[in-house]
C-alpha cells in the first residue's frame, strides 16, 4: 500500500502556519500529479486578508464524483521549546507521529491520498467501475484562519467550471476517544452579536442625574438567556445562547458609566435560520426593555449556517467501511463547532471522518501510526463501496 505515514511526514515538515503554504500543496501536487490527476493551483485574494493558495485535483471525467476535502494550514505551534519533538519535524517515537497538523488535519489528508492511490493502482489507474466515476481532492489553506480565501471560493471556482460534486468526505478529526466512534453528519450554526444598553454617565453620589446601564443590561441578559431557544430536533441537540463578556469600559470607581455591552454567541439547530434567530432574540430584547431601557443588538456577519446530511446510502457505506476496519459502529453526530463542511454542504452531501481529535491544537499534537494505517483502509473501503 502507498504509505500514508510517509506522506504525512512530508506534509508535517512544511511550516504551513495559517495562511502560509510553505510547500505543503507542492507535496500533494507531486504525488497526485504522478498518479494522473489533473492539477489546479488556485490563489484567491480578498481586501484586508492574506492571499491563499488552494489545490484542486481530479482524476476521471464522469459521474459519480466523490471528493476528499481538507486543509493543509495549521494553527501556530505555541512554545516550540515545550514540544517533546520538533513541531515541524515529523518525528515518530513509540508508535506515534508527532507534529503540528498530525491530527488536524495533515494526517487525514495523507490517509485519503494514500487510499485513493491504492484504489487506482488496483483498478487499472482509473476511478469507478469500468472507468465510470471520478475522484477529486479539494485542499485549502485558510481553514484555521478567517476562511474567506479557501473552501468558499474554491467551491465556487469548481462550480464555475461546470463540475458537480456528488458526495464529499472531509477528513477533520471527528473521532472523540477511538478511531471509529463518530462520524459528523452535520453541525449547528453559529451566530455572534453584541448587546448594547445606553445610559447616561454621571457621578455616583448623584445617581438621579445619571442613568446606570449596568443593572439594565443584567436584566436583559437574564431575559434573553433564561428561556430556551428550543428543545432540540431529530438530528440536533438544543440550541444555546451563551454570553461571553460584559463590559462598561469604566476605569473610575466613582463614575456611573454611560454604556454597557455584552457579547454573546448562539449555536443553533435546524429549528432556526440566521434570520429567524435574529428576529427571535430582538423580540426578546424589545419585550424585556420596554419603553425605559435603551437597548440594541449589533450582529456580526456569519457564514456558519446549520446543515445536516440525512442518514442514507452514503452514510451507510461509510459506517460499513469503518465497522469493517475498526469493529466499531460509529455514532452519527452533529455535535461540535464549525468546519469547512458548512460550505461544502451547499454543493453536495458531506460527512466528516478523520483521526481522533484529542491532541489537536495542543503541544505535542500526535496520532498513533496504527490509526493512520486504519484510516487509510477505511477510506479505501469507502471508495470500494462507493464505486461498487
Amino acid at each position: 500500500m502507498t504509505d500514508a505515514l510517509s506522506i504525512a511526514r512530508d506534509l508535517l515538515r512544511c511550516r504551513s502556519v495559517t495562511p502560509a503554504d510553505a510547500g505543503a500543496l507542492g507535496v500533494l501536487e507531486n504525488i497526485l500529479g504522478a498518479a494522473g490527476f489533473e492539477l489546479h493551483r488556485v490563489t484567491f485574494s480578498e481586501p484586508g486578508a492574506a492571499d491563499v493558495d488552494n489545490l484542486y485535483a481530479r482524476i476521471g471525467d464522469s459521474a459519480p464524483l466523490i471528493t476528499f476535502a481538507g486543509h493543509t494550514d495549521v494553527v501556530p505551534p505555541g512554545d516550540e521549546a515545550a514540544w517533546t519533538h520538533g513541531a515541524f519535524a515529523g518525528d515518530v517515537q513509540d508508535g506515534f507521529l508527532y507534529g503540528r497538523g498530525a491530527v488536524d488535519m495533515k494526517g487525514g489528508i495523507a490517509c485519503s491520498v494514500a487510499a485513493a492511490l491504492n484504489y487506482l493502482a488496483d483498478n487499472g489507474g482509473k476511478p469507478g467501475k469500468n472507468g465510470k466515476g471520478s475522484i477529486s481532492f479539494l485542499i485549502t489553506g485558510d481553514e484555521e484562519d478567517i476562511a474567506v480565501n479557501g473552501t468558499v471560493k474554491l467551491l465556487q471556482w469548481v462550480a464555475a467550471r461546470g463540475e458537480k460534486f456528488d458526495h464529499c468526505v472531509l477528513g477533520e478529526p471527528s473521532n472523540v476517544e477511538e478511531l471509529g466512534d463518530c462520524i459528523k453528519i452535520g453541525r449547528r450554526g453559529s451566530q455572534s452579536g453584541t448587546l448594547y444598553v445606553d445610559g447616561r454617565q454621571g457621578h455616583v453620589a448623584y445617581p438621579h442625574r445619571a442613568s446606570n446601564p449596568v443593572p439594565d443590561i443584567a436584566r436583559l441578559i437574564v431575559a434573553i438567556s433564561d428561556e430556551p431557544l428550543d428543545h432540540g430536533s431529530a438530528q440536533f441537540q438544543a440550541s444555546n445562547l451563551e454570553f461571553t463578556s460584559v463590559d462598561v469600559g469604566n476605569t473610575a470607581g466613582n463614575v456611573i458609566p454611560g454604556q454597557a455591552r455584552a457579547k454573546f454567541n448562539i449555536r443553533f439547530n435546524d429549528h432556526h435560520t440566521q434570520e429567524t434567530l435574529r428576529t427571535l432574540i430582538e423580540e426578546r430584547v424589545t419585550k424585556a426593555a420596554g419603553n425605559r431601557i435603551h437597548a440594541r443588538i449589533v450582529w456580526e456577519p456569519s457564514n456558519a449556517n446549520v446543515f445536516v446530511t440525512k442518514p442514507g446510502a452514503f452514510t451507510d457505506l461509510a459506517v460499513a467501511a469503518i465497522e469493517h476496519v475498526t469493529g466499531r459502529k460509529p455514532e452519527l453526530s452533529t455535535s461540535g463547532g464549525t468546519s469547512d463542511a458548512r460550505f461544502i454542504a451547499g454543493y453536495c452531501p458531506v460527512i466528516e471522518f478523520g483521526l481522533v481529535g484529542q491532541t489537536m491544537h495542543q503541544i505535542d499534537e500526535r496520532t498513533p501510526v496504527s490509526d493512520l494505517e486504519k484510516l487509510t483502509r477505511i477510506y479505501r473501503g469507502v471508495l470500494d463501496r462507493y464505486f461498487g
